[in-house]
C-alpha cells in the first residue's frame, strides 16, 4: 500500500535540547494513524517538520510522495491541518476566516462548509475574538476538513470540545476514512485513539518506541477479574496460573489481573461453584502501560508517579522556539 507519510531518521534538536530523534514513520493510504505520547514527547515537532514549518536537523520526510521540504507548497495544497494552537484574526467572523482560507485554495464547496458548521454546532457569524476555546477548535476542524484533502493532520483535535461535539468529530473521521482520506492524529488522550485509529505509534521522549495495530494490542491486554465463589476462594490454584498477577483474597472472593487470554482462568473457575464472575475489559491506556511494564522500547519508568504518560516539567516543550515556524498553515 502506498505511503502517505514516510520519514527516515527524522531528527530535530533545538540547540542542545532534544526535539525528536530518529523517527521513522510510515502512514498508509486510507488509514487513521494515531501519533500518541505525553505532552512534550515530540508530536508537534514532527508535524511541523512534515509541513515544513520548521526544518529538521537531519533525516528526510516525504508527504503524499513529495519531499516535505523542497515541495512543501505542493504538499500543503493537498493537506488539511489543525494545529495545536490555532491562531485567528480576531476581527474576522468564522465565515470570513473560512472564506479567506478557501480563496487561498482556489475555492471550496461552501455548502459543505455550512454542513460541517451545522454538525459541529458552530455559529459562522461570530467573530474570532468572541469565540471560546472549544469554538475555536470547531472552526479549526471545519478549516481542516472543508476542502476534502487527501491527508488530514490533526494536532490534539478534541481539546476543549464537549462530549457531543467529540462524538460528531469521530463520525467525521469515520466518514473521511470511508472516502479514502488519510488521517494523522496526534493525541495524548488514549481512549480517543482507541475509538478512531486503526494503527498507533507511541512516541516517548522524542523517540518512536512502538507501532501497533489497535486490534492486535488486545494480545497485550491486562484484564481485571473478580470471582465470587460459593465456598472458600481457591487462592493457591489461581496464583500459579500463567498471566495471573496482583492476586488478593477477601472471604469467598478473588480479585486479580490476567495478561492475555482468559481461557485458563475460566477453566479453573469452572471446577468450582461460582456465584459471580466479572471481567473489566482493558482500554488503550491499560495496554500502553502494560507495554511499558514489559520494558519495551527502552524500559519502563519505575519510580512511583513517574509513568510514561505523566508530564515531566523538566522535559522540553514540543516547540520551544516559536520563531522557527508558525502554527497556522491552511
Amino acid at each position: 500500500m502506498a505511503l502517505v507519510v514516510d520519514t527516515e531518521h527524522l531528527t530535530k534538536y533545538y540547540g542542545s535540547s532534544r526535539g525528536i530523534i530518529d523517527v521513522d514513520l510510515d502512514v498508509e493510504t486510507g488509514e487513521v494513524y494515531g501519533f500518541l505520547g505525553p505532552n512534550g514527547a515530540g508530536k508537534t515537532t514532527t508535524i511541523r517538520i512534515l509541513l515544513d514549518l520548521i526544518r529538521p536537523t537531519s533525516g528526510a520526510a516525504t508527504v503524499l510522495g513529495l519531499d516535505a521540504r523542497r515541495e512543501s507548497v505542493a504538499v500543503r495544497r493537498r493537506v488539511g491541518y489543525l494545529p495545536g494552537e490555532y491562531a485567528l484574526y480576531p476581527r474576522l467572523t468564522g465565515a470570513e476566516t473560512l472564506r479567506y482560507y478557501a480563496n487561498l485554495r482556489g475555492g471550496v464547496d461552501w455548502s459543505y462548509v455550512e454542513a460541517l458548521a451545522a454538525r459541529l454546532d458552530f455559529d459562522l457569524g461570530r467573530r474570532a475574538a468572541d469565540l471560546s476555546t472549544g469554538n475555536k477548535r470547531k472552526l479549526g476542524l471545519i478549516q481542516a476538513f472543508m476542502h476534502r484533502p487527501e491527508l488530514i493532520i490533526l494536532d490534539e483535535p478534541t481539546s476543549g470540545l464537549d462530549p457531543l461535539v467529540q462524538r460528531e468529530f469521530y463520525a467525521m473521521v469515520d466518514e473521511a476514512r470511508s472516502a479514502g482520506q488519510t488521517i494523522f492524529l496526534s493525541s495524548h488522550i488514549l481512549p480517543e485513539a482507541q475509538r478512531v485509529c486503526s494503527r498507533v505509534g507511541f512516541v516517548r521522549e522524542g523517540r518512536l518506541v512502538a507501532v501497533e495495530d489497535v486490534a492486535s494490542l488486545s494480545k497485550r491486554a491486562v484484564h481485571h477479574v473478580e470471582i465470587e465463589f460459593a465456598g472458600p476462594a481457591p487462592r493457591d490454584e489461581f496464583a500459579v496460573l500463567p498471566g495471573v498477577g496482583s492476586l488478593t483474597t477477601t472471604d469467598h472472593r478473588l480479585t486479580f489481573t490476567v495478561r492475555g487470554a482468559l481461557d485458563t482462568v475460566v477453566k479453573a473457575a469452572a471446577r468450582h461453584e461460582v456465584i459471580a464472575l466479572t471481567s473489566h475489559e482493558p482500554d488503550l491506556e491499560d495496554l500502553f502501560l502494560a507495554y511499558y511494564d514489559e520494558g519495551a522500547g527502552g524500559g519502563a519508568d519505575k519510580s512511583p508517579g513517574e509513568g510514561p504518560w505523566r508530564r515531566d516539567p523538566a522535559r522540553i516543550r514540543d516547540d520551544p522556539d516559536p520563531r522557527e515556524g508558525s502554527a497556522d498553515a491552511s
